[in-house]
């Protein structure tokens, strides 16, 4: 085998071995930076909801709540959750992997009731043990696969008291629409539900997948790009030089003498060798001159 050959198969072994440990390295890498960017995305739209609700609140609902009075009907762009959401359905026409819900435990409206693993998370920042925790990152088994969800407390402020204590103090227009049965008995500062932006797994492996692909191409043109360039570098500083070296070996071997000298203008080690064979080449002429004479 030739010295090129031998070294392009002994550095593709080592960058080879470098490439795998790299593309595992980095797979983990993408993995984790996916899932990380799908919760601070999930966290950008929960402030987002929030701050829908807070302009519902402040804003909203002060102007719409003398109307709804006059008109003797109920108006649900009063309320916060209804806000948030209906919001949120705008975002997801640009995100439509992810999903939001402000569940609840006891609703006034049965679309915000929650379902059996969100009532769990609720009941996780209900728990005293877990007072003052403000946020829950998880996963969830789903019919679809693994689902990821970033999950806030939804807790009972004065304001969500005047339509949730009781229903005598609620305004007459909602306990007319939903009725008097749920979403009463609110206490001040419990928790009576949670923010929920839940988005399937697959997002993120999709992410991190895309992305180890880009990383992957590129580190494997990179290693190719390399080798070749080591691949020229060799064969002008030592593949040629040592060639020459070689057929002046041949040339001595058969009593070729009257060759040009090899260049050894340098200091490194191809250098030095040749010119120990010119050296020799013409120590072994002066010599075969003598015996001649």
């Amino acid at each position: 085998m030739k010295l090129l050959a031998k070294f392009n198969l002994i550095l593709g072994l080592v960058l080879g071995v470098g490439l795998a440990l790299a593309a595992l390295i980095s797979h983990h890498l993408a993995q984790e930076n996916a899932r990380a960017e799908v919760v601070r995305q999930a966290q950008l739209m929960m402030q987002a909801m929030t701050a829908a609700r807070n302009y519902t609140t402040q804003q909203v609902k002060p102007l719409l709540v003398r109307q709804q009075e006059h008109l003797e009907k109920f108006l649900p762009e009063t309320v916060p959750a209804f806000a948030a959401t209906e919001s949120f359905a705008s975002i997801r026409q640009q995100y439509p992997d992810y999903d939001y819900k402000e569940a609840t435990l006891n609703p006034t409206n049965p679309r915000d009731r929650a379902a059996d693993w969100e009532a769990d998370v609720i009941n996780i920042f209900r728990n005293p043990a877990n007072k003052g925790q403000k946020e829950i990152v998880g996963e969830r088994e789903t019919p679809t696969g693994l689902s990821l969800y970033l999950a806030r407390p939804l807790v009972a402020a004065a304001p969500c008291l005047e339509c949730h204590s009781t229903p005598d103090v609620a305004p007459a227009a909602m306990v007319r629409h939903y009725g008097s049965a749920n979403g009463f008995g609110w206490q001040l500062n419990e928790v009576v539900g949670a923010q929920i932006v839940s988005v399937p797994t697959s997002v993120p492996v999709a992410m991190a997948n895309k992305a180890f692909t880009t990383l992957l191409a590129s580190l494997a043109g990179v290693f190719l790009a390399t080798l070749v360039l080591l691949d020229l570098v060799l064969l002008v500083t030592v593949v040629r030089p040592l060639r020459a070296l070689s057929n002046m070996a041949d040339q001595i071997s058969v009593g070729k003498l009257d060759m040009p000298e090899l260049p050894a203008s340098g200091k490194d080690e191809i250098s030095v060798l040749a010119g120990s064979f010119n050296r020799m080449r013409r120590s072994l002429e002066r010599a075969i001159k003598m015996l001649e004479g």
